[in-house]
């Protein structure tokens, strides 16, 4: 085995490295001991990485990216791979970096509303630890039982309520973040703006390829007076999908609006009884927040509307426990949609709000061509797309299959206007549909971004950004899947 620049990789004396850094537990480097790391959240594309460290002080990690950096050996970082797009996938010549270790919360400020902590702390356990001070963090992925505020940084997460209160990049201040040479840099600040270029935009949401984040300061917002859930029954899924346009178009920003389809919210209710009418073809989840009096005036214009656009039932939450019901169904959606199908390729993509029942017209027609059933669970307000493609890997061909729907309604969001993903990332998964999105000159600025940090392209290489041979190949030969060497596509978990 070789490194980037060719010369011969010896494990046994790179580990051998590795230990005088870290206590020898802290290596992992016998195979089976390494299989638990070969997969993120997308287990259908697996690597076993050549080894795996697990350090736990700023100390380590720089070290760890000096000798890798001096051997010319690639590091990926590694949260609690909640991932869905491939973007912890390992690789058999490199370091897998994981931050697990890194899971203290350093310091709350209450006054600043702001809290300090280490890259591997899980999302909920922020507003968890904040919830007694009248404080939370607002973006809320649906993983965020078990995702961490590092891979939230990676990935530009949202949530169910980031139609009102934004994404990661809105609600963090300032990022400590190790280079692939080893040198630590802060980007952002504890104030609301930084001297200088934004580069805390330009690392949130770039996937692991700029830098490895061992610390976020992130913003805390007071818990609002009061939430309030509606929930509309549609028996038609266009009705449902425009009404989330009308909504918005009467100047009403809900705290969140989410969408399920019939196949969706029915597994959803067997799996956890929030309470959903099974026999709807569509349901709208809208909730607005504020003051007392702001929140009776704007739930009352919702219901109106919602009922003006067709809703068979509009339901309004009768206590905070049937809110949180109503959420909890949404929110388990994913596990839910993995009970009625041995497996399912979760996809993310967005599109203009205006042309939802379009999209959602269009994803029906590709899932009868295919024979493929999709479930659509999605972030209404903002037109985040995540349709689950049901599928079985034990049948030869379905995964291959599943993979071509998937890219037909990623390219079928970019026709209409939209992006090829909302949240998860490009990472591997759709390394294709970049080339679809963005011209050659567009992605030779991204590569130009990536050198500027990374000139040796030793930080998760391979994801995110195409090189021009695999997007020329990928025009050439239409949907054939281009996999990397190593890599075993369509195993079982």
């Amino acid at each position: 085995m070789t490194n980037r620049a060719g010369a011969s990789i010896n494990k046994q004396q790179l580990v051998a490295e590795l230990q005088t850094i870290l206590p020898p537990q802290a290596v992992i480097h016998e195979t089976e001991a390494l299989r638990p790391y070969e997969c993120d959240g997308l287990s259908a594309y697996r690597r076993v990485p050549l080894v795996t460290v697990l350090p736990e002080s700023r100390e380590q990690v720089v070290q760890i990216m000096q000798l890798c950096h001096r051997r010319k050996i690639p590091v990926v970082a590694r949260g609690a791979a909640t991932g869905l797009s491939g973007g912890a996938l390992p690789l058999a010549d490199g370091v897998l970096l994981s931050l697990a270790k890194f899971n203290r919360i350093l310091e709350i400020d209450p006054a600043g509303r702001t809290a300090r902590v280490q890259p591997g702390v899980r999302n909920l356990a922020i507003s968890e630890a904040v919830a007694g001070l009248g404080l939370y963090y607002a973006p809320d992925p649906s993983s965020q039982i078990a995702c961490t505020i590092g891979g939230n940084v990676a990935e530009n997460s949202g949530g169910v309520h980031c139609l009102k209160y934004g994404l990661t990049v809105h609600n963090i201040l300032q990022l400590q973040v190790v280079t692939m040479a080893g040198d630590l840099i802060t980007i952002g600040s504890g104030s609301l703006d930084a001297p200088g270029y934004d580069l805390l935009a330009l690392m949130t949401g770039s996937e692991g390829m700029l830098g490895i984040v061992i610390e976020v300061t992130v913003k805390l917002l007071p818990v609002p007076q009061r939430a309030q859930v509606m929930l509309a029954a549609f028996d038609d899924v266009e009705k449902a999908a425009t009404a989330v346009g009308e909504i918005i178009a009467a100047g009403v920003i809900p705290a969140g609006l989410e969408m399920m389809d019939g196949m969706a919210l029915r597994a959803a209710e067997d799996f956890v009884h929030a309470g959903y009418p099974t026999d709807a073809a569509a349901i709208l989840l809208c909730e607005v927040d504020g003051t007392n009096e702001e929140v009776s005036a704007t739930a009352m214009r919702v219901r109106d509307l919602l009922r003006a656009q067709g809703a068979v039932e509009v339901r309004t939450a009768r206590n905070d426990a049937e809110r949180i019901s109503f959420w909890k169904g949404r929110k388990n959606a994913f596990p839910a949609v993995g009970r009625i199908s041995p497996d399912y390729y979760c996809m993310d993509g967005t599109v203009p709000r205006k042309r939802l029942a379009e999209v959602l017209t269009a994803i029906g027609r590709l899932s009868a061509e295919y024979g493929l059933p999709v479930a659509n669970v999605f972030h209404a307000g903002d037109g985040n797309l995540h349709p689950l493609i049901l599928y079985d890997a034990n049948r030869p061909g379905e995964l291959k299959c599943a993979e071509d729907l998937g890219a037909e309604i990623l390219e079928l969001c970019v026709r209409v206007g939209g992006t090829i993903t909302g949240e998860h990332g490009v990472g591997h998964e759709k390394l294709h549909q970049m080339c679809v999105q963005f011209s050659e000159g567009e992605l030779e600025q991204f590569r130009a971004l990536k050198r500027a940090f990374d000139p040796d392209g030793l930080l998760n290489p391979g994801k995110a950004i195409p090189q021009p041979r695999h997007c020329s190949e990928y025009k050439t030969l239409g949907k054939e899947v281009l996999t990397a060497p190593g890599l075993r596509a369509g195993d079982r978990a």
